[in-house]
């Protein structure tokens, strides 16, 4: 039996500011992956905080990422990570051979009401719970 097999994945999601979209999606990897998983976010021009408006989706669906604080996006962290899911920071992101890269396009939830930000917000569980049972 391969002790790959029983080493936690890192899965880093990034997106421009690290206030909504991979805020949301590390919510729920958290969530969904539980201790089998480590999770990191970051964003290539972080805002100072949490989107609002994201944080009150996720609370609906009894998950709160309120405490967390939006991160520069460092090489070492992508680095670190076995699976990199970027969502519209493009060529920001630091290129590593043998990780796992995919590029998930959302609608940026920034200055936007509940209703949009709740479909963004299902899209990405649907893809978190995807990513979950490939790698896993």
């Amino acid at each position: 039996m391969s002790e790959d097999l029983n080493q936690k994945k890192t899965i880093m999601f990034v997106c421009v500011h690290n206030a909504g979209r991979s805020q949301m999606a590390a919510g729920f990897m958290r969530e969904l992956g539980g201790e089998r998983v480590e999770v990191l976010s970051a964003g290539s021009a972080p805002k100072d905080s949490i989107n609002p408006v994201a944080v009150e989706a996720m609370l609906e669906l009894g998950i709160d990422i309120a405490n967390q604080k939006p991160k520069i996006l460092t090489p070492e962290a992508v680095q670190q990570s076995d699976v990199v899911i970027t969502m519209g920071c493009g060529d920001a992101c630091p290129y590593y051979p043998g990780k796992r890269y995919e590029d998930w396009k959302l609608d940026d939830p920034a200055g936007q009401g509940i209703e949009p930000v709740r479909i963004i917000r299902d899209e990405i569980k649907a893809r978190v719970e995807v990513l979950l049972s490939e790698i896993l």
